[in-house]
């Protein structure tokens, strides 16, 4: 009903305050709790595209470009990317069709929130690929480095083809870190496990502290982000062989209770279907 009393403001309010209130309310839409799949998944195309088109003209709304980076982000997880890991084994074509259409939802994600950190720091972009550049995040743009970061890193681990995008990963893993040090609790955890991916993903990375990042996402969490377990599981117990682990890893994932209304249950449910598909196939994996 906001949303709607928003629109019919734009008879008698100037154009550019109806499109304020308007990138508000999509921002608080793209936060509100869902708990069915299947409706989050047929939602999402209409309100990124209308999203899109309100955060255009304003990109430097930080709640708006920071919601349609993550809808984007989540959208090509647990919709694109999971359904060709799904198909691998049955159509290695469709899967990757797939993948390279999660590529580019990825990628639109990372742009919309790059373009607003821009937007709000002149000379963002330009100062991130000089690591001697100093750096430092407004308390109110540690989600746009969050969902600009764990987008790019999508994107970079579908792109084993394309070395220039792969060589990108130290400007993600930087964006990351940026946003660690504004605030290491960000998201109940969601920045520790992303630290914790990054570790095990770049060159060199040390699987204990990788361990150390995964377990603060866990404590994080108070142990309620089926996510944290599922990304340790695959980012410790798997490279290491140790199945175990793995199977013990993805059935506290799938323990993971959810309280009414709560802000985490689509994720929490996106993760949960992830750790029973991965149980499924714990034997091809070890």
């Amino acid at each position: 009903m906001a949303l709607v009393a928003a629109l019919l403001l734009s008879a008698c309010a100037p154009r550019q305050l109806v499109i304020k209130q308007l990138a508000d309310e999509l921002a608080a839409q793209g936060q509100s709790a869902e708990a069915d799949l299947d409706l989050a998944r047929d939602a999402a195309p209409f309100y990124l595209k209308l999203s899109e088109s309100v955060l255009r003209p304003q990109p430097q709304h930080a709640g708006l470009a920071a919601a349609v980076a993550g809808g984007f982000t989540q959208y090509a997880y647990a919709f694109v990317a999971f359904e060709a890991d799904r198909l691998d084994a049955t159509d290695a074509r469709a899967a990757q069709q797939l993948r390279a259409r999660a590529a580019r939802l990825y990628q639109r994600g990372r742009d919309h929130a790059l373009a607003a950190l821009e937007a709000r720091q002149p000379g963002f972009a330009a100062a991130l690929a000089q690591p001697d550049r100093a750096l430092r995040l407004a308390a109110d743009d540690t989600p746009l480095a969050y969902w600009a970061a764990a987008a790019w890193g999508g994107l970079i681990s579908l792109s084993k083809d394309s070395p220039d995008t792969v060589a990108d990963l130290p400007l993600a893993i930087r964006l990351a870190e940026l946003a660690w040090h504004a605030d290491p609790a960000f998201g109940d955890g969601n920045l520790a496990s992303l630290m914790g991916s990054f570790e095990v993903a770049r060159p060199g990375g040390s699987p204990a502290r990788a361990t150390r990042y995964f377990d603060d996402a866990i404590r994080l969490s108070g142990g309620r982000s089926a996510g944290a377990w599922v990304a340790k599981a695959e980012g410790i117990a798997q490279p290491a062989g140790d199945k175990a682990a793995f199977v013990a890893l993805l059935q506290q994932a799938l323990a993971v209770q959810d309280s009414p209304a709560s802000p985490h249950a689509l994720a929490n449910e996106v993760m949960r279907r992830r750790a029973r598909w991965l149980l499924g196939n714990a034997d091809d994996l070890f």
